[in-house]
């Protein structure tokens, strides 16, 4: 949970400046077993109380382990650069009055604001999912906001411990840059994609960069861990747009910024347009039992399925109640199904409406799906996120569902729904 200092520093005020949301792809409003204290699905940037940003100020080359103790003594935040055994490049920071920081990792130590585990396709909760080794950085990288309009928020790689140190060991990239200060890269390293023209259906998905820990933009590396840093991207920068993607390797989030929440469906927005459909009286064309939508909390826990629950044939469309007839293989039975009203061959699936508003890119009805999940949302909401590719693994790029992250299909992406009205 929170410590005091944090709970104040965090806490909005009564009339709180939002700086933005970090909301985490593959979760449909909430985790699996409900958010924890600083361990949620979507983490909102409020301007602190009292500041704690931090710059750099001085730097010291230090030669003997009596050097580093002297440092380290004085408590204040520092970036050590370990060149050699013998040699080492410590650059302190000093308070910044006018930023605010926030950090994500997966420590649950008192520096770290946000807590972020591995996910895992399918809507699971990575805590209760046997992740044999988990490849995000327990101080994995830092959000800091300029405390005046127009709050500009600058993501860097690696955030400080409960030393206030960042520490890059001798097998670390890092490097002096030219004007002599000096830069690394963490172990996995923080990818950033921004997407050209914002997060709407027309933008196009934006070139994915590595952020240093000083915040410069790079290229990729060859692979996600190694030594040799890409090339320095001097025309972008690490300023978080509406709709940039921050990636920590294990974990995806999504980056909204205040005006751009504004402009996203609200919670009972989205309950509306359930009840809309439900009103509809939508019927099963073999079984002729209307069908209806489970509540928003039992799609967000992925409770178990409903007696009018909505399934799908992904191939065509067609939405029907469920029914046990139509297999074409024994072995996986709802991946081969022929659907009774068009006989084309396809997955069957349930639907579940996504119930995450920050992935909606805008406040239309849930009237396509995603294939293979069956993840329910608006037309061009679905049409975005299967144009964006995101990190998998080490090395993997493919798009998935922002409400699961399970991986789209590539052939067929999403499907249009094709819902009978009733009879009478």
């Amino acid at each position: 949970m929170f410590s005091s200092s944090q709970e104040e520093h965090c806490a909005p005020s009564k009339d709180p400046v939002k700086y933005g949301e970090l909301v985490v792809l593959g979760y449909n409003g909430s985790l699996p077993n409900g958010d924890r204290g600083r361990r949620k699905s979507r983490f909102a940037l409020f301007k602190r109380t009292k500041a704690n940003g931090v710059k750099p100020s001085t730097v010291h080359i230090l030669n003997t382990p009596q050097d580093r103790k002297a440092v380290n003594c004085k408590g204040q935040h520092s970036i050590s650069y370990t060149l050699s055994r013998h040699q080492t490049v410590v650059v302190e920071y000093s308070h910044d009055k006018d930023t605010d920081m926030f950090q994500i990792g997966r420590s649950t130590e008192n520096p770290i604001d946000f807590v972020v585990t591995d996910t895992v396709a399918g809507g699971q909760d990575g805590e209760d999912t046997q992740i044999t080794q988990s490849t995000i950085s327990r101080f994995a990288c830092r959000v800091v906001c300029e405390r005046n309009p127009p709050y500009t928020a600058r993501i860097y790689a690696a955030g400080f411990d409960s030393s206030k140190n960042i520490f890059l060991g001798e097998k670390a990239a890092k490097w002096k840059n030219p004007d002599g200060h000096m830069d690394g890269l963490t172990t996995n390293g923080v990818l950033v994609m921004h997407p050209k023209g914002g997060f709407m259906e027309e933008s196009k998905p934006g070139v994915w960069r590595e952020i240093s820990v000083c915040g410069d933009v790079y290229s990729l590396r060859e692979t996600r861990s190694a030594q040799t840093p890409g090339k320095l991207v001097e025309n972008e920068s690490n300023i978080l747009q509406d709709g940039s993607l921050v990636d920590l390797c294990g974990a995806t989030m999504l980056w909204r910024t205040a005006e751009g929440l504004f402009h996203t469906p609200t919670q009972k927005h989205l309950e509306a347009l359930r009840q809309e459909i439900n009103a509809a009286r939508p019927q099963c064309p073999v079984g002729l039992n209307t069908l209806a939508f489970p509540s928003m909390q039992r799609s967000r826990a992925f409770s178990s399925l409903e007696d009018k629950q909505p399934w799908v044939y992904l191939a065509c469309g067609h939405v029907h109640g469920y029914h046990n007839w139509g297999h074409r293989s024994e072995r996986e039975p709802n991946t081969q199904r022929e659907c009774p009203m068009c006989r084309v061959v396809g997955p069957y699936v349930p639907l579940w409406l996504g119930c995450e508003p920050a992935f909606y890119v805008d406040t239309g009805a849930p009237t396509h799906a995603f294939v293979p999940c069956g993840h329910v949302c608006s037309e061009k909401s679905v049409k975005y996120w299967a144009e964006i590719p995101l990190p998998h693994g080490t090395h993997a790029f493919h798009a998935a569902c922002p409400f699961c992250a399970t991986q789209l299909s590539p052939s067929q992406g999403w499907s249009k729904l094709i819902f009978q009205g009733p009879v009478d």
